[in-house]
């Protein structure tokens, strides 16, 4: 069966995407001998949810790294929000309206709950004091539980530190703080991996959400069944380049065919595969 190719001018089906949001061009991005990721053209548009896929070393999280500035690309461009862009480091690109969760969380152990999901947007009060200002830990502790009810994470005690938490609750922190503010642009990095069944059906739920609510998301994920059920697309990733767009919105690609392009088997000949067989 011919897979449906999702160019990056190519309409959704729904047509309810809207412009492009995110555009990299020949991003590349070399460790002295080692060329981690050659080439990548991606396109997003808003409302859509990209699953990025691949074996382990394939470059998507190096990928991600560039568009967020954790790392500086060797060349290419990046284009966001219609502007071009070269963040200095992750927190450049989250004021731009970028939010990510890596596999490392970036959560800081000592803290509870509310001050990790306001960390760097503490809330104040007294504001009138010129300088002087009082951390509003009242409306931090109010807004995080409104926020873990929004996307349906329990945890038994938001005053608990972070160091005093199982793995998947840390994991649902940093996902509820990225879907807790609005953001032009939400990117996860295999954010199920360490997660029960019942915590992994929270984050899938929380995606869905983001998804009602029109916001973007790049995914990065092992798990098959999940990206199938949660995104519009899927790009592979094999040896540092972009080697197929496959567009699963119709339904009728199998988990098998995208596994073809993982390994190799099968190629686009859109995409410049030279040496990667």
């Amino acid at each position: 069966m011919q897979t449906d190719i999702h160019s990056a001018d190519h309409a959704h089906p729904s047509g309810a995407l809207g412009e492009v949001i995110l555009e990299t061009r020949g991003l590349t991005k070399h460790y002295g001998g080692v060329h981690a990721l050659e080439d990548a053209n991606f396109t997003l548009r808003k409302g859509e949810h990209v699953a990025i896929m691949g074996d382990n070393g394939a470059g998507k999280s190096t990928f991600v790294r560039q568009i967020t500035g954790v790392e500086q690309r060797t060349r290419g461009d990046i284009y966001f929000d219609g502007q071009p862009v070269h963040f200095a480091g992750p927190l450049e690109a989250r004021e731009a309206g970028i939010e990510a969760v890596f596999q490392t969380l970036a959560l800081a152990d000592d803290l509870d709950v509310a001050d990790n999901l306001f960390l760097g947007r503490e809330k104040t009060k007294w504001n009138w004091l010129g300088p002087f200002r009082f951390l509003d830990y009242k409306a931090m502790r109010q807004d995080t539980i409104a926020a873990l009810e929004k996307t349906a994470v329990k945890i038994p005690n938001i005053r608990n530190t972070i160091q005093n938490m199982s793995g998947g609750q840390r994991q649902c922190v940093a996902i509820a703080r990225t879907a807790t503010f609005h953001s032009k642009l939400t990117i996860m990095d295999e954010p199920t991996a360490a997660l029960g069944v019942q915590e992994t059906a929270q984050v899938e739920n929380i995606i869905r959400t983001l998804k009602e609510a029109g916001e973007p998301l790049i995914l990065i994920s092992h798990n098959m069944r999940q990206v199938m059920d949660t995104c519009d697309r899927i790009v592979v990733f094999r040896r540092g380049r972009i080697c197929a767009n496959i567009d699963i919105t119709g339904g009728d690609v199998t988990g098998e065919e995208v596994v073809s392009y993982i390994t190799g088997a099968k190629t686009q000949p859109e995409y410049d595969v030279e040496g990667l067989t």
